[in-house]
Protein backbone atom coordinates (compact mmCIF):
# COMPACT_ATOMS: atom_id res chain seq x y z
CA UNK A 1 0.00 0.00 0.00
CA UNK A 2 3.07 2.38 0.60
CA UNK A 3 4.12 1.90 -2.52
CA UNK A 4 1.01 2.39 -4.52
CA UNK A 5 0.64 5.55 -2.53
CA UNK A 6 4.51 6.57 -3.10
CA UNK A 7 3.78 5.79 -6.93
CA UNK A 8 0.72 7.56 -7.49
CA UNK A 9 2.09 10.60 -5.40
CA UNK A 10 5.20 10.75 -8.07
CA UNK A 11 2.75 10.56 -10.98
CA UNK A 12 0.97 13.03 -9.78
CA UNK A 13 3.69 15.50 -9.27
CA UNK A 14 5.32 14.29 -12.98
CA UNK A 15 1.80 15.22 -14.23
CA UNK A 16 1.57 18.54 -12.76
CA UNK A 17 5.15 19.29 -13.80
CA UNK A 18 4.64 18.79 -17.19
CA UNK A 19 1.14 20.44 -17.77
CA UNK A 20 3.09 23.55 -16.46
CA UNK A 21 5.80 22.94 -18.71
CA UNK A 22 3.38 22.37 -22.01
CA UNK A 23 1.77 25.92 -21.12
CA UNK A 24 1.37 28.42 -24.03
CA UNK A 25 3.11 31.64 -23.09
CA UNK A 26 -0.11 33.88 -23.59
CA UNK A 27 -3.32 32.05 -24.50
CA UNK A 28 -6.11 32.73 -22.13
CA UNK A 29 -5.37 35.54 -20.77
CA UNK A 30 -8.21 38.09 -19.30
CA UNK A 31 -8.07 41.50 -21.29
CA UNK A 32 -8.74 43.07 -17.95
CA UNK A 33 -6.01 45.03 -16.57
CA UNK A 34 -4.43 44.05 -13.87
CA UNK A 35 -5.31 47.35 -12.02
CA UNK A 36 -8.43 45.43 -11.79
CA UNK A 37 -7.13 41.98 -10.45
CA UNK A 38 -8.66 42.00 -6.93
CA UNK A 39 -9.72 38.96 -4.11
CA UNK A 40 -13.13 39.31 -4.03
CA UNK A 41 -14.33 40.06 0.18
CA UNK A 42 -17.39 38.10 -0.80
CA UNK A 43 -19.09 35.33 -3.33
CA UNK A 44 -22.40 36.04 -3.69
CA UNK A 45 -23.99 32.58 -4.84
CA UNK A 46 -26.36 33.43 -7.45
CA UNK A 47 -28.93 30.28 -7.28
CA UNK A 48 -32.08 30.18 -8.95
CA UNK A 49 -32.64 33.81 -7.68
CA UNK A 50 -33.36 35.22 -10.62
CA UNK A 51 -36.06 32.81 -11.41
CA UNK A 52 -39.82 33.58 -9.97
CA UNK A 53 -40.46 33.15 -6.08
CA UNK A 54 -43.36 31.28 -7.17
CA UNK A 55 -41.41 28.91 -9.10
CA UNK A 56 -38.90 29.09 -6.40
CA UNK A 57 -41.29 27.69 -3.80
CA UNK A 58 -42.40 25.09 -5.76
CA UNK A 59 -38.88 24.18 -6.55
CA UNK A 60 -38.22 24.18 -2.70
CA UNK A 61 -41.34 21.91 -1.49
CA UNK A 62 -40.28 19.80 -4.26
CA UNK A 63 -36.73 19.08 -2.87
CA UNK A 64 -37.51 18.98 0.38
CA UNK A 65 -38.20 15.65 1.34
CA UNK A 66 -35.96 14.28 -1.38
CA UNK A 67 -33.46 15.60 0.73
CA UNK A 68 -34.97 13.98 3.70
CA UNK A 69 -35.17 10.61 1.58
CA UNK A 70 -31.63 10.52 1.09
CA UNK A 71 -30.49 11.01 4.52
CA UNK A 72 -33.07 8.60 6.00
CA UNK A 73 -32.49 6.03 3.33
CA UNK A 74 -28.45 6.64 3.35
CA UNK A 75 -28.47 6.81 7.53
CA UNK A 76 -30.79 3.12 7.74
CA UNK A 77 -28.12 1.69 4.96
CA UNK A 78 -25.26 2.99 7.25
CA UNK A 79 -27.16 1.73 10.55
CA UNK A 80 -28.27 -1.53 9.66
CA UNK A 81 -24.45 -1.88 8.38
CA UNK A 82 -23.28 -0.96 11.80
CA UNK A 83 -25.36 -2.91 13.37
CA UNK A 84 -26.64 -6.07 12.21
CA UNK A 85 -24.12 -9.20 12.50
CA UNK A 86 -25.28 -10.47 9.37
CA UNK A 87 -23.73 -7.57 7.24
CA UNK A 88 -20.38 -7.08 8.52
CA UNK A 89 -18.92 -8.13 5.10
CA UNK A 90 -16.56 -6.36 3.05
CA UNK A 91 -19.33 -6.04 0.74
CA UNK A 92 -21.52 -4.17 3.41
CA UNK A 93 -18.57 -2.10 5.04
CA UNK A 94 -17.96 -0.34 1.82
CA UNK A 95 -21.32 0.10 1.23
CA UNK A 96 -22.06 1.70 4.61
CA UNK A 97 -18.50 3.75 4.27
CA UNK A 98 -20.52 5.05 0.64
CA UNK A 99 -23.39 5.72 2.86
CA UNK A 100 -21.35 7.82 4.90
CA UNK A 101 -19.73 9.63 2.23
CA UNK A 102 -23.45 10.30 0.90
CA UNK A 103 -24.82 12.16 3.63
CA UNK A 104 -21.85 14.03 4.21
CA UNK A 105 -22.06 14.77 0.45
CA UNK A 106 -25.72 15.98 1.10
CA UNK A 107 -24.94 18.42 3.93
CA UNK A 108 -22.47 20.33 2.48
CA UNK A 109 -24.68 20.72 -0.64
CA UNK A 110 -28.41 20.76 -0.39
CA UNK A 111 -29.10 23.04 2.88
CA UNK A 112 -27.48 25.86 1.27
CA UNK A 113 -28.75 25.26 -1.92
CA UNK A 114 -32.75 25.25 -0.23
CA UNK A 115 -32.13 28.36 2.02
CA UNK A 116 -30.96 29.90 -1.23
CA UNK A 117 -34.80 28.99 -2.63
CA UNK A 118 -36.34 31.17 0.22
CA UNK A 119 -34.25 34.06 0.14
CA UNK A 120 -34.57 37.41 -1.65
CA UNK A 121 -33.41 37.94 -5.23
CA UNK A 122 -29.78 38.70 -5.40
CA UNK A 123 -28.32 35.70 -4.07
CA UNK A 124 -26.71 34.93 -0.69
CA UNK A 125 -23.55 35.89 0.19
CA UNK A 126 -20.44 33.46 1.33
CA UNK A 127 -16.97 34.48 2.83
CA UNK A 128 -14.06 33.36 0.37
CA UNK A 129 -13.15 31.23 3.03
CA UNK A 130 -16.69 29.64 3.05
CA UNK A 131 -16.46 29.08 -0.62
CA UNK A 132 -13.25 27.18 -0.77
CA UNK A 133 -14.20 25.08 2.28
CA UNK A 134 -17.34 24.22 0.33
CA UNK A 135 -15.79 23.40 -2.98
CA UNK A 136 -13.19 21.55 -1.82
CA UNK A 137 -15.32 18.99 0.79
CA UNK A 138 -17.41 18.41 -2.46
CA UNK A 139 -14.16 17.70 -4.48
CA UNK A 140 -13.31 15.42 -1.11
CA UNK A 141 -16.21 13.48 -0.90
CA UNK A 142 -17.08 13.51 -4.62
CA UNK A 143 -13.13 11.84 -5.37
CA UNK A 144 -13.69 9.46 -2.19
CA UNK A 145 -17.09 8.23 -4.26
CA UNK A 146 -15.34 7.93 -7.18
CA UNK A 147 -12.50 5.50 -5.79
CA UNK A 148 -14.73 3.97 -3.09
CA UNK A 149 -17.39 2.61 -5.82
CA UNK A 150 -13.67 0.77 -7.48
CA UNK A 151 -12.99 -0.57 -4.37
CA UNK A 152 -16.40 -2.12 -4.29
CA UNK A 153 -16.20 -3.78 -8.03
CA UNK A 154 -12.61 -4.90 -7.08
CA UNK A 155 -14.01 -6.42 -3.44
CA UNK A 156 -16.85 -8.05 -5.80
CA UNK A 157 -14.44 -9.04 -7.94
CA UNK A 158 -12.02 -11.00 -5.63
CA UNK A 159 -15.14 -12.59 -3.90
CA UNK A 160 -16.90 -13.77 -7.16
CA UNK A 161 -13.35 -14.38 -9.35
CA UNK A 162 -11.11 -15.85 -5.94
CA UNK A 163 -13.70 -17.23 -3.89
CA UNK A 164 -10.82 -19.48 -2.38
CA UNK A 165 -8.53 -17.20 -1.41
CA UNK A 166 -11.09 -14.29 -0.45
CA UNK A 167 -11.09 -14.47 2.87
CA UNK A 168 -7.17 -14.07 3.21
CA UNK A 169 -7.22 -11.04 0.79
CA UNK A 170 -9.95 -9.24 1.66
CA UNK A 171 -9.25 -8.84 5.24
CA UNK A 172 -10.79 -5.83 7.85
CA UNK A 173 -7.14 -4.83 7.89
CA UNK A 174 -7.38 -4.54 4.01
CA UNK A 175 -10.74 -2.70 4.04
CA UNK A 176 -9.49 -0.27 6.66
CA UNK A 177 -6.53 0.50 4.43
CA UNK A 178 -8.96 0.62 1.26
CA UNK A 179 -11.18 3.25 2.98
CA UNK A 180 -8.55 5.27 4.05
CA UNK A 181 -6.86 5.18 0.48
CA UNK A 182 -9.92 6.58 -1.03
CA UNK A 183 -10.20 9.51 1.68
CA UNK A 184 -6.98 10.28 1.44
CA UNK A 185 -6.72 10.28 -1.95
CA UNK A 186 -10.06 12.19 -2.55
CA UNK A 187 -8.61 14.71 0.02
CA UNK A 188 -5.21 15.42 -1.69
CA UNK A 189 -6.89 15.65 -4.56
CA UNK A 190 -9.45 18.24 -3.35
CA UNK A 191 -6.49 20.60 -1.68
CA UNK A 192 -4.93 20.52 -4.91
CA UNK A 193 -7.62 21.59 -7.20
CA UNK A 194 -8.96 24.34 -4.36
CA UNK A 195 -5.39 25.71 -3.88
CA UNK A 196 -4.84 26.43 -7.37
CA UNK A 197 -7.81 28.00 -8.25
CA UNK A 198 -8.30 30.36 -5.24
CA UNK A 199 -4.65 31.64 -5.71
CA UNK A 200 -5.60 33.00 -8.70
CA UNK A 201 -6.60 37.14 -9.00
CA UNK A 202 -10.35 37.44 -9.69
CA UNK A 203 -11.32 40.93 -12.09
CA UNK A 204 -15.28 39.31 -12.90
CA UNK A 205 -16.49 40.09 -9.27
CA UNK A 206 -17.74 37.35 -6.92
CA UNK A 207 -21.18 36.64 -8.41
CA UNK A 208 -21.15 32.50 -8.94
CA UNK A 209 -23.61 31.78 -10.85
CA UNK A 210 -24.56 28.08 -9.69
CA UNK A 211 -26.16 26.85 -6.55
CA UNK A 212 -22.83 26.03 -4.72
CA UNK A 213 -19.16 27.14 -4.94
CA UNK A 214 -18.37 24.37 -7.94
CA UNK A 215 -15.23 24.16 -9.61
CA UNK A 216 -16.07 25.56 -12.95
CA UNK A 217 -18.19 28.39 -11.70
CA UNK A 218 -15.62 30.25 -9.65
CA UNK A 219 -12.66 29.72 -12.07
CA UNK A 220 -14.64 31.34 -14.87
CA UNK A 221 -14.45 34.35 -12.32
CA UNK A 222 -10.68 34.08 -12.07
CA UNK A 223 -8.39 36.80 -14.59
CA UNK A 224 -4.70 36.00 -15.83
CA UNK A 225 -3.53 32.65 -17.12
CA UNK A 226 -6.14 29.60 -16.00
CA UNK A 227 -4.73 27.08 -18.50
CA UNK A 228 -2.83 25.28 -15.52
CA UNK A 229 -6.05 25.37 -13.57
CA UNK A 230 -8.41 24.22 -16.58
CA UNK A 231 -5.51 21.74 -17.07
CA UNK A 232 -5.15 20.43 -13.62
CA UNK A 233 -9.44 20.29 -13.26
CA UNK A 234 -8.89 17.92 -16.16
CA UNK A 235 -6.25 15.62 -14.75
CA UNK A 236 -8.28 15.00 -12.05
CA UNK A 237 -11.04 14.00 -14.12
CA UNK A 238 -8.93 11.84 -15.47
CA UNK A 239 -7.50 10.16 -12.04
CA UNK A 240 -11.08 10.11 -10.55
CA UNK A 241 -13.59 9.08 -13.35
CA UNK A 242 -11.78 7.64 -16.30
CA UNK A 243 -9.34 4.89 -14.42
CA UNK A 244 -11.55 3.94 -11.86
CA UNK A 245 -14.63 3.72 -14.00
CA UNK A 246 -11.97 1.27 -16.71
CA UNK A 247 -11.50 -0.59 -13.47
CA UNK A 248 -15.19 -1.04 -12.49
CA UNK A 249 -16.04 -2.15 -15.94
CA UNK A 250 -13.04 -4.74 -16.11
CA UNK A 251 -13.71 -6.10 -12.74
CA UNK A 252 -17.44 -6.24 -14.09
CA UNK A 253 -17.29 -7.68 -17.03
CA UNK A 254 -14.71 -10.54 -15.74
CA UNK A 255 -17.30 -10.88 -12.44
CA UNK A 256 -20.23 -11.52 -15.72
CA UNK A 257 -18.18 -14.12 -17.02
CA UNK A 258 -17.56 -16.00 -14.32
CA UNK A 259 -21.34 -15.48 -13.18
CA UNK A 260 -22.72 -17.26 -16.24
CA UNK A 261 -20.63 -19.65 -16.08
CA UNK A 262 -20.51 -21.85 -13.20
CA UNK A 263 -22.51 -22.16 -10.29
CA UNK A 264 -26.33 -23.21 -10.34
CA UNK A 265 -29.42 -20.38 -10.85
CA UNK A 266 -30.54 -19.49 -7.06
CA UNK A 267 -26.65 -18.47 -6.89
CA UNK A 268 -26.49 -16.87 -10.43
CA UNK A 269 -29.62 -14.96 -9.57
CA UNK A 270 -28.05 -13.26 -6.41
CA UNK A 271 -24.98 -12.30 -7.81
CA UNK A 272 -26.07 -10.87 -10.68
CA UNK A 273 -28.32 -9.02 -8.37
CA UNK A 274 -25.42 -7.55 -6.54
CA UNK A 275 -23.46 -7.02 -9.86
CA UNK A 276 -26.52 -5.32 -11.20
CA UNK A 277 -27.06 -2.94 -8.29
CA UNK A 278 -23.47 -1.64 -8.10
CA UNK A 279 -23.05 -1.71 -11.78
CA UNK A 280 -25.90 0.85 -11.98
CA UNK A 281 -25.21 2.93 -9.14
CA UNK A 282 -21.47 3.37 -10.78
CA UNK A 283 -22.62 4.59 -14.04
CA UNK A 284 -24.88 7.02 -12.65
CA UNK A 285 -22.45 8.14 -10.99
CA UNK A 286 -19.63 8.54 -13.46
CA UNK A 287 -22.25 9.40 -16.27
CA UNK A 288 -22.86 12.66 -14.14
CA UNK A 289 -19.82 13.40 -13.08
CA UNK A 290 -17.99 12.83 -16.61
CA UNK A 291 -20.49 15.05 -18.18
CA UNK A 292 -20.07 18.14 -15.54
CA UNK A 293 -16.58 18.22 -15.13
CA UNK A 294 -14.93 16.51 -18.14
CA UNK A 295 -15.10 19.67 -20.67
CA UNK A 296 -13.33 22.25 -21.30
CA UNK A 297 -14.37 25.86 -20.07
CA UNK A 298 -15.16 26.96 -23.36
CA UNK A 299 -17.46 24.57 -24.07
CA UNK A 300 -19.70 24.93 -20.90
CA UNK A 301 -23.00 26.59 -20.21
CA UNK A 302 -23.18 27.59 -16.80
CA UNK A 303 -26.93 27.81 -16.70
CA UNK A 304 -27.08 24.41 -18.23
CA UNK A 305 -24.83 23.22 -15.34
CA UNK A 306 -26.78 24.96 -12.85
CA UNK A 307 -29.70 22.64 -14.11
CA UNK A 308 -28.18 19.91 -14.00
CA UNK A 309 -26.79 19.68 -10.85
CA UNK A 310 -30.07 19.84 -8.99
CA UNK A 311 -30.21 15.88 -10.72
CA UNK A 312 -26.82 15.10 -9.19
CA UNK A 313 -27.27 16.96 -5.87
CA UNK A 314 -30.98 15.92 -5.36
CA UNK A 315 -31.56 12.93 -6.81
CA UNK A 316 -28.89 10.65 -7.87
CA UNK A 317 -28.15 10.44 -4.26
CA UNK A 318 -31.68 9.49 -3.58
CA UNK A 319 -31.29 6.52 -5.97
CA UNK A 320 -28.42 5.11 -4.61
CA UNK A 321 -30.14 4.00 -1.19
CA UNK A 322 -33.15 2.76 -3.20
CA UNK A 323 -30.94 0.63 -5.91
CA UNK A 324 -29.68 -1.28 -3.10
CA UNK A 325 -32.11 -1.64 -0.47
CA UNK A 326 -34.89 -2.68 -3.19
CA UNK A 327 -32.41 -5.22 -4.79
CA UNK A 328 -30.54 -6.91 -1.78
CA UNK A 329 -32.74 -9.26 0.21
CA UNK A 330 -30.01 -9.10 2.49
CA UNK A 331 -30.30 -5.38 3.52
CA UNK A 332 -34.18 -6.34 3.39
CA UNK A 333 -33.59 -8.89 5.41
CA UNK A 334 -31.62 -7.01 7.92
CA UNK A 335 -34.18 -4.14 7.63
CA UNK A 336 -36.91 -6.84 8.81
CA UNK A 337 -34.82 -8.09 11.53
CA UNK A 338 -34.48 -4.54 13.16
CA UNK A 339 -38.40 -3.71 12.65
CA UNK A 340 -39.34 -6.92 14.23
CA UNK A 341 -36.88 -6.29 17.29
CA UNK A 342 -37.95 -3.00 17.79
CA UNK A 343 -41.99 -3.86 17.39
CA UNK A 344 -43.08 -5.98 20.82
CA UNK A 345 -45.62 -8.51 20.68
CA UNK A 346 -44.11 -9.99 16.94
CA UNK A 347 -43.09 -12.69 15.41
CA UNK A 348 -40.15 -12.13 13.85
CA UNK A 349 -40.03 -13.16 10.29
CA UNK A 350 -36.45 -13.37 9.45
CA UNK A 351 -36.67 -16.70 12.61
CA UNK A 352 -39.65 -18.33 10.62
CA UNK A 353 -38.09 -18.07 7.32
Amino acid sequence: MRIFLEWGLGVTMTLLSSLHACLPPGPNMSHWPESNWTAPQEFVILGFSRWPQGLRGLLFAFLLPLYLATLAGNLLILGLAVTDPALHTPMYFFLGALSAVEVAYTLVLTPRMLAGFLLPPGGHAVAPSTCAAQMGLFVALGGSECLLLAAMALDRYLAICRPLYYPQLMTTGLCWCLLASCCVGGSVLALGLTTAIFRLPFCRGGSVNHVFCDLPAVLVLACGNRDLQERVLLAACLVLLVLPLALILLSYSRVLAVILGVGGAAGRRKAFNTVASHLTVAVLHYSCATAMYARPLSSRSLEEDKLVSLIYINLTPLLYPAIYTLRNRDVQGALQRAVSHRTPGTVRQADVT
